[in-house]
């Protein structure tokens, strides 16, 4: 098996206004990065302290989203600069890891 550096980016979003919609769009059609995962949390806050959270009764539109990505280092940052017009300062982490994508 023939493992590759690849660079693993999370992007933290909400699903006000699908928000994460939009970034798996970007990922897929515009930029075709290797893989793309979305995950729903069921709480979650951010810089405003505000706390988003899903009940037994409810659904709420306005929960926390987990866009994970990842790809050779060159194509992660030539899609960064998309990204950063998308999602505010503080969104994204990332990091040097190993995958097979051959």
């Amino acid at each position: 098996m023939n493992q590759s550096e690849v660079r693993l980016v999370r992007v933290y979003c909400s699903e006000k206004d699908h928000q994460h919609r939009k970034i798996i769009d970007l990922l897929h059609k515009d930029h075709q990065v290797a893989g793309v995962t979305a995950f729903r949390g069921i709480a979650g806050f951010g810089e405003s302290g505000q706390l988003h959270e899903a009940g037994l009764l409810d659904v709420s539109l306005d929960l926390p989203v987990i866009v994970e990505f990842f790809d050779r280092p060159d194509k992660v940052a030539a899609v960064l600069p998309a990204l950063h017009k998308t999602v505010g300062p503080g969104h994204m982490v990332s990091w040097l890891a190993q995958a097979n994508l051959d």
